[in-house]
């Protein structure tokens, strides 16, 4: 049950009504007609621009139309009333039943909130796809929180969703962790390890040296180069990958798939997604222009195999093929989007890092050529992690071997604090961490201040089932709730009621981060209800009198449903006690 979309139809209805009977033009575009909270709660429980978006097509005065309608709408024994207001407004506010219906469907089981909006499309999300040459340190934390938050809200909202991990295993990088691997090996068996500028130092890869030497024993000693790295690359890429996973498993995130990039190269997957664009007249050889600004030193004018990009959107034309014949890294990106777009995908996410804003235009732009514009790709960057401790900025350095990893994070302050507040800013806004806040137990803390909500709400019902108060959803639904009068008791509902068009809103703009704000404010009504309940007894969940007992515990544990429909949507546990 969506109250705003049923309203927004009852509005809509009588504006048909109207047409029909002349008070307006036949045919009227309805789209932007909108039902929404009014900016200031006085004014009313919802608001609809109906008349000031159809004064202009209908030839009408706003004031005049918004009359009209609100005419309409005061037989419609959901609203109270509708009142106009500055040039043509219309203020509603419903009838106490309205919101007892909203509590009923909360408590009728899990699907209040879930919608069909997504109309079963698939959806492709790859998040995290960090290099496998470490742990997932706190860089990608946030990535990897963000888009398993929006996979879960995705599929809260009624699509397809597919989770993706794409794997960099194709590029030098690789064969940097395979050396610094192999030095590892080498103190495994007794020698000392050289690591040369530019290897990993992390003592996450002793282990590995020490797994390669039980697979290889000392034979792969003295051996040159060219003949140890063919087998230690694929054994350190395995090793990583199972360290990346164990990482991703400590937060709550399993991919659906694990793509290889390797897998793209000597198979002709390349060359097949670079034919499909030359088709189509994308594919020519020429020189790019100078880059604009400073002029690299090393820069010469080179003919490439280009993409055109320019004609999809991207600011200049993008190299495929270097001059030497080699794919530059934008070739594999090219041909696995092509694989994600021949797997009938009908939407793509990627979740980047903000230092991959330059990669967007021409990600969009192939995507867009390859599908012939019909596979819409989001690509959003999530901005730095600042990490604070004891007061005071908390540097890593990856490559010095002391960055602070997921599995760091998760063990000083849990899954449920690591996630939540990793979702307490928009993806693309830089976000503090402060491991010191993340634990307070107080209302800045939002993990703390949620999940004390639902903790208190699972208070009640221990204590009204002591009580001999049936506390089932099913019996709280069949609860008389006319007793809920107080407004703080309907400033409760009102926010409960919110939640189906706020899960809506947030899938369709892929920003989970308003589940997160949402709760809050959700929980801030419930704990506002509950200090009220301190000083007016009559505002208490536990009455003298049954009924009205099981009206106010209904409210609550509406709330509560929902909260725990919201954490879930964002990984995180949904406390019964707080410990």
């Amino acid at each position: 049950m969506n109250l705003f979309a049923d309203i927004r139809l009852a509005v809509t209805d009588a504006l048909e009504a109207m047409m029909a009977a002349g008070e307006l033009p036949a045919g009227l575009d309805l789209t932007n007609v909108t039902v929404e909270p009014p900016r200031d709660a006085g004014h009313g429980d919802m608001a609809t621009n109906a008349a000031m978006v159809l004064a202009k097509p209908a030839g009408r005065k706003p004031r005049d139309i918004a009359e009209a309608l609100a005419t309409r709408l005061a037989e419609d024994g959901r609203i109270a009333a509708a009142e106009v207001a500055g040039p043509g407004f219309l203020n509603l506010r419903l009838a106490p039943e309205a919101w007892h219906g909203i509590l009923r469907a909360a408590l009728g089981g899990e699907g209040y909130g879930r919608s069909t909006v997504g109309q079963g499309q698939k959806v492709n999300v790859e998040y995290v796809s960090a290099n496998p040459t470490g742990p997932i340190h706190v860089g990608h934390t946030r990535g990897a929180v963000y888009g398993d938050a929006l996979a879960e809200l995705l599929a809260y909202a009624g699509h397809d969703v597919t989770r993706e991990y794409y794997i960099n295993d194709g590029g030098a990088q690789v064969d940097v962790v395979a050396r610094s691997v192999f030095e590892r090996y080498r103190e495994a068996c007794g020698q000392s390890p050289e690591i040369a500028e530019g290897l990993y130092p992390g003592e996450y890869l002793i282990p590995v040296g020490e797994a390669l030497k039980a697979e290889y024993g000392d034979s792969l000693l003295g051996q040159p180069e060219e003949q140890w790295l063919p087998l230690v690359r694929p054994f350190a890429t395995d090793r990583m990958m199972d360290l990346i996973r164990a990482d991703l498993a400590a937060v709550g995130i399993e991919m659906d798939v694990y793509f290889s990039e390797k897998s793209l190269y000597g198979t002709g997957r390349i060359e097949a997604a670079l034919e499909e664009l030359d088709g189509k007249g994308l594919i020519y050889r020429g020189v790019l222009e100078p880059p604009k600004g400073k002029m690299p030193e090393d820069w010469e004018p080179r003919e490439q195999t280009l993409f055109r990009s320019t004609a999809h959107g991207d600011d200049v034309d993008r190299p495929v093929r270097k001059s030497d014949g080699a794919w530059t890294y934008f070739a594999p990106d090219i041909a696995y989007h092509y694989d994600k777009i021949e797997r009938g995908f009908d939407q793509l996410i990627d979740v980047l890092g903000a230092d991959h804003g330059g990669y967007v235009k021409r990600l969009k732009a192939v995507v867009a050529a390859l599908s012939e514009e019909r596979v819409p790709l989001d690509v959003k960057l999530c901005q730095i992690v600042r990490l604070y401790k004891n007061g005071e900025p908390f540097k890593m350095s990856k490559r010095a071997g002391t960055f602070i990893t997921l599995a760091d994070l998760v063990e000083q302050v849990g899954k449920d604090a690591v996630r939540f507040h990793m979702l307490t800013r928009k993806n693309d806004a830089p976000l503090d961490f402060d491991f010191d806040k993340v634990l307070e137990q107080s209302k800045e803390n939002p993990v703390f201040y949620v999940q004390y909500a639902h903790a208190r709400v699972h208070s009640v019902l221990r204590k009204a089932a002591e009580q001999g108060v049936e506390v089932t959803p099913e019996a709280l639904a069949r609860a008389d709730f006319s007793s809920l009068g107080h407004e703080a008791e309907l400033k409760l509902a009102r926010s409960i009621a919110e939640w189906p068009r706020l899960v809506e809103i947030a899938a369709r703009t892929h920003e989970p981060h308003r589940i997160a704000f949402y709760l809050y404010d959700l929980a801030s009504d419930f704990h506002a209800l509950w200090n009220r309940g301190n000083d007016e007894p009559s505002l208490r969940f536990l009455q003298d009198d049954m009924a009205t007992a099981q009206a106010k515990i209904g409210l609550a544990r509406a709330a509560a449903i929902v909260i725990a429909a919201g954490l879930g949507i964002l990984g995180v546990t949904p406390v019964e006690e707080m410990r």
